[in-house]
């Protein structure tokens, strides 16, 4: 039995080494071009990730929280780069320092940043246009600062001659403003302006210090959540919104829905119509596609629900950029994602998207080739049989030359038919191997009757 065993057991690793080297030159050839390609198409992206988000304390910054932990799930560190704004943080697209940043519509140049290669992976949501005052300080309201009685400020204009905060200058808002102003015929020094960060501008707001300020962030900020709910502060409600809008194509006019902050309260006690910007994703054409593919997917989660300005699924979209949107970012948010994402890790389902159709490439030209792994395996069986026939020739050759002893050649043919008895082979070609015995039988008995001086049989 344990010989049984070992002979099987041997005649496996035979079978094993013969199937490798048969089928080793087209597996070789396979594994070239996979690494070859891999190396080529950089499947697999960095482990970490640049993401602009501008000051701390502001959406930005909350935001930037939510992608660093939904992205930490797929193994994914995204280091948040804190800056002055959203201009801060185009710059730090520009300049490479980010990979990924929130930027804000009229940031910038936008057909010069497509120009080098920058994109969007989609807006993500409203930034409305926040101006708060204190109604007792508006131009027209009475001397007892009533403010029940107080003008309501209903247009820029109004703003003239008043102590107002346009937030810091990286963040893109005294820009917009003056464009605004402009817009309304004031110069911005008809406007007693302050630049101090959103926090110190709410307080100084709340203390008297000025009389309004100006934001344009998500309704997420936690200033503007204060200030919305803040007695003896208004929000402007601007009946201009419609028409600024269509001046400034990068904003909209948003409604602020009546109850929106507070139902219970009534807060606030009608719908008020604001402008807005669009938020949006951007990248570069050098951040890892699969970064990029990730990001998308992510800001799908993060901002599809519905919000204070929009409907659910109303983001991210592709409608509002002023950017070209990179295909990963309008195959995220306009496609379907492949069904195989549902069930494998990101590195594996991203692995397998970006290498599908090379490893179907390779399964196309791999299976004309593949048809020579049989007969490579044949003839190398064969070839262990096949081998002795040679020194069976040499035994035939001496016989019929006679210059050999009958004694020496008789001892030739045992010792190889020992050694042919000894030839493992799959029983598929055991045929071979008795083929080779019986020859051998045969050149003995010609020999043995040459010896004897009897005819050839």
């Amino acid at each position: 039995m344990t010989r049984q065993i070992k002979q099987a057991l041997l005649l496996a690793l035979l079978s094993l080494r013969d199937m490798l080297a048969s089928a080793g030159p087209v597996l070789l050839l396979a594994l070239s071009l996979l690494a070859a390609t891999y190396w080529w198409l950089d499947p697999q992206p960095p482990r970490t990730v640049t993401l602009a988000t501008g000051p701390a304390g502001t959406a930005y910054a909350d935001f930037g929280q939510r992608y660093a932990q939904a992205l930490a799930r797929d193994g994914i560190r995204v280091k948040l780069l804190t800056t002055d704004g959203t201009v801060g943080n185009l710059q730090a697209l520009r300049e490479g320092r980010a990979d990924v940043a929130f930027v804000r519509g009229g940031s910038g140049d936008m057909s010069h940043d497509a120009k080098v290669g920058i994109m969007s992976l989609g807006a993500l949501f409203y930034e409305p246009l926040w101006i708060f005052y204190r109604p007792a300080a508006v131009k027209g309201a009475p001397s007892n600062k009533d403010v029940a009685s107080a003008v309501a400020l209903t247009s820029l204009t109004q703003l003239r001659g008043l102590r107002v905060n346009m937030d810091q200058p990286g963040s893109g808002v005294p820009e917009l403003m003056n464009r605004l102003l402009q817009a309304n015929g004031l110069t911005p020094d008809e406007v007693i302006a302050s630049d101090m960060t959103p926090e110190a501008a709410a307080q100084a707001l709340q203390a008297g210090q000025i009389d309004a300020l100006v934001l344009v962030t998500a309704p997420e900020s936690p200033v503007v959540q204060r200030l919305l709910q803040e007695p003896g502060i208004t929000l402007v409600d601007l009946p201009q919104a419609d028409a600024l809008s269509r001046r400034f194509p990068f904003m909209q006019t948003v409604t602020l829905p009546r109850g929106m902050v507070s139902l219970a309260r009534n807060q606030p006690p009608e719908s008020i119509g604001l402008l807005a910007t669009t938020t949006a994703l951007l990248t570069s054409e050098d951040t890892h596609p699969a970064l990029r593919q990730l990001f998308a997917q992510t800001a799908q989660q993060i901002h599809g629900d519905s919000g204070w300005f929009n409907g659910a699924r109303d983001f991210p979209n592709t409608r509002t950029s002023e950017l070209p949107v990179s295909p990963e970012g309008d195959r995220a948010i306009n496609g379907t994602p492949p069904f195989y994402q549902r069930y494998l890790p990101f590195w594996a389902s991203n692995l397998l998207e970006r290498m599908w159709l090379v490893i179907g490439g390779l399964i196309v030209l791999l299976l004309p080739l593949s048809r020579v792994v049989p007969p490579l395996y044949t003839y190398r069986v064969r070839r262990r049989v096949f081998r002795w026939y040679e020194r069976l020739r040499q035994v035939e050759a001496h016989m019929e030359d006679g210059d050999a002893e009958t004694s020496e050649l008789l001892n030739e043919l045992d010792e190889l038919d020992r050694v042919a008895a000894q030839i493992t082979v799959p029983l598929a070609h055991a045929d071979e191997v008795y083929a080779l015995r019986n020859n051998i039988e045969k050149t003995r008995r010609r020999l043995l009757a040459r010896a004897q001086g009897s005819p050839r049989t």
